[in-house]
């Protein structure tokens, strides 16, 4: 067991390693935030670059010695110099970093760019620019990617519900009979089918080209769900609306959250619009 937290440390070590230098050279970049770090990373002056960029290196890490899919998810913003974070004692801070802070918390309605890159049968990379969804397919023969999917659009229904059930005993009594109506929807419909591959990424990516739901709720041991607002549910939730879908924490659009912290959790309720919508409805 050591062995192998070892081993996932080194690899998520050497993942970040490798966005924080693309992003560094790219002579775009001024801030960098990730999962794996404490506090953002201003580049430096001398790269010239304002852009602000937060990303999740390697998602669904604890599946990669099961040959499960993994991936990485980014999103990208513009500077901004407003910001309600708390920041804590000033004096744990220096001036750079307090910066930092104040410019990465923003809403995802601020996203600029977001996407994600799925590692699976076959290396899938997924892309918004606000102006729909793009999917391209990595052709090792040449090293590059090729566009295989535009303008993608989630079905508005789906009969496919991606929940970690194991947990079921410990989210609330509405959250219970919302996935026991859709095991039992009665002698007049159809249950929903259950996949859960324990891969935002993968979930996910499914969801996304088949419908249906994904969620990752509150419970009794995780007050605010998981999920990472800033690294994992924003970038998401902009993709599945530039898909025509829908990303909720159960009660309000994921991407009017403000952050209060930069490694703020919520739950994370996304896929089809009716099937979210129908969710909310469960929850109010």
């Amino acid at each position: 067991t050591i062995q192998r937290n070892v081993f996932f440390f080194k690899l998520v070590s050497l993942q970040l390693q490798v966005f924080s230098s693309c992003l560094r050279s790219s002579g775009r970049t001024g801030i960098i935030a990730s999962e794996e770090e404490d506090v953002p990373v201003a580049v430096e002056e001398s790269y010239s670059g304002n852009y602000i960029v937060v990303f999740d290196p390697l998602d669904g890490s604890s599946n990669i010695d099961a040959a499960v899919s993994t991936g990485s998810i980014f999103g990208i913003y513009s500077p901004n110099d407003e910001c309600l974070a708390d920041i804590g004692d000033d004096s744990t801070l220096d001036q750079t970093e307090q910066r930092c802070i104040v410019n990465v918390c923003q809403p995802g309605n601020n996203l600029l760019v977001a996407g994600y890159c799925m590692y699976s049968s076959s290396v899938i990379f997924v892309l918004t620019i606000g102006k729909g969804v793009f999917s391209f397919s990595l052709d090792p023969m040449y090293g590059e990617f090729v566009l295989t999917q535009e303008n993608i659009q989630i079905p508005k229904a789906g009969k496919i519900y991606s929940f970690n059930e194991g947990n079921y005993q410990l989210w609330d009594d509405k959250l219970k009979k919302y996935i026991d109506d859709l095991k039992d929807p009665g002698p007049s419909g159809k249950p929903y089918s259950a996949r859960y591959i324990g891969s935002l990424v993968g979930d996910f990516h499914r969801t996304l080209l088949y419908g249906g739901i994904y969620g990752y709720p509150r419970d009794k041991k995780s007050k605010n769900g998981k999920l990472r607002l800033l690294y994992e549910c924003a970038p998401m939730s902009f993709i599945v609306e530039q898909a025509g879908g829908k990303g909720s924490d159960g009660h309000q659009r994921v991407l009017d959250i403000t952050p209060n912290e930069i490694h703020q959790r919520v739950p994370l309720y996304i896929g089809s619009v009716e099937e979210v919508e129908k969710l909310e409805k469960y929850l109010a």
